[in-house]
């Protein structure tokens, strides 16, 4: 599961990557475009310069009085053309330095793809070995496979063996495996009243700790099962299994804390719990009815759980009945 759940979040990151880079792509493209572009306008006005330059000189040369004009209009036509050099040869670095930019991309694209494949196939060869493991591990259970002879152990077909008749123990014997008591295990709560002992239990919760809190609320819904806490303990009792993705406890428990406690505080949220867990578990009808029929049995609920409960509606589509 964490395996999949790595893989699915690389995914992600190089999905969104390769959006970037393609959005980054296009614009890398247009500004070579827009060089491009200005690059046949320089050349355009490169010609038109280098025309009038060569009929200012033939008009010098015909021209005796208009000398000085002349150079006047060279003049400025040559620093005109400096200038355009000037623009030109930074045009053509900028030009340079998109490709080179361009070139280190795509070098980045194709490593980033090479590691991927390679993440995709240690993925898939973890994945067969790991179900080639639980095949080698699987025990075939009675009734299963081949047909056995009853009362045979396994790996032996003939009952030549056994014995013709069966030793039984005594009545002694049985009474004291029978009456053996069970092993006391320490209590999680503390002495003190159940608001307390509460207050203990649920902290577990707050820190992350929700294996020992579902035994510490197991064992307070067991010792105060009629105390007004009961119904909220029995709640997160079920929190601790769905946050875990223990689904099917987490419904039992739901369950249970909807036929004790319908009038708890936490009933309304309870149920909405018990809908969503059911609908996650393929139970799709049972889930959709209880979501839809929170606000009928419980209408003075939090605005917060029926509008959760509106949500869940319209994400799971259930039909209103």
């Amino acid at each position: 599961m964490r395996t999949l759940k790595f893989f699915n979040i690389n995914l992600l990151l190089l999905l969104f990557f390769f959006t970037f880079l393609n959005n980054w792509a296009k614009s890398e493209e247009e500004k070579i475009q827009s060089v491009i572009d200005q690059i046949q306008i320089i050349t355009k006005d490169l010609k038109t310069l280098e025309k009038a330059v060569y009929k200012n000189s033939d008009v010098t040369s015909t021209s005796q009085s208009s000398d000085s004009l002349n150079e006047d209009v060279l003049t400025k036509h040559l620093l005109k053309l400096n200038e355009i050099e000037d623009q030109f040869r930074e045009l053509t670095n900028r030009f340079e330095e998109i490709n080179f930019k361009l070139d280190k991309l795509s070098n980045r694209v194709s490593k980033i793809q090479s590691d991927t494949q390679l993440r995709i196939t240690d993925l898939e060869s973890v994945n067969k070995n790991n179900l080639i493991e639980s095949e080698q591990k699987k025990v075939n259970l009675p009734g299963t496979d081949k047909a056995q002879d009853f009362g045979a152990a396994p790996g032996y077909k003939k009952t030549s063996s056994l014995p013709t008749t069966q030793q039984t123990q005594s009545i002694e014997t049985a009474a004291t495996v029978i009456t053996e008591a069970p092993e006391k295990t320490e209590s999680l709560l503390p002495n003190k009243p159940p608001a307390e002992q509460y207050e203990f239990a649920v902290s577990f919760i707050k820190i992350g700790d929700y294996e020992t809190a579902e035994f510490a609320l197991k064992e307070f819904i067991d010792t105060n099962k009629d105390h007004d806490l009961a119904g909220s303990a029995q709640y997160w009792y079920g929190e601790t299994f769905r946050i875990r993705q223990l689904y099917s406890d987490a419904a039992s428990a739901y369950l249970d804390g909807y036929q004790n406690y319908p009038k708890s505080k936490k009933a309304p949220i309870n149920l909405l719990k018990l809908g969503i867990t059911m609908v996650q578990l393929g139970e799709k009808d049972q889930g959709c009815s209880m979501i839809i029929g929170i606000k009928k049995q419980y209408p003075k609920a939090s605005k917060s759980v029926l509008q959760k409960a509106q949500y869940e509606q319209k994400k799971f589509k259930c039909a209103k009945s």
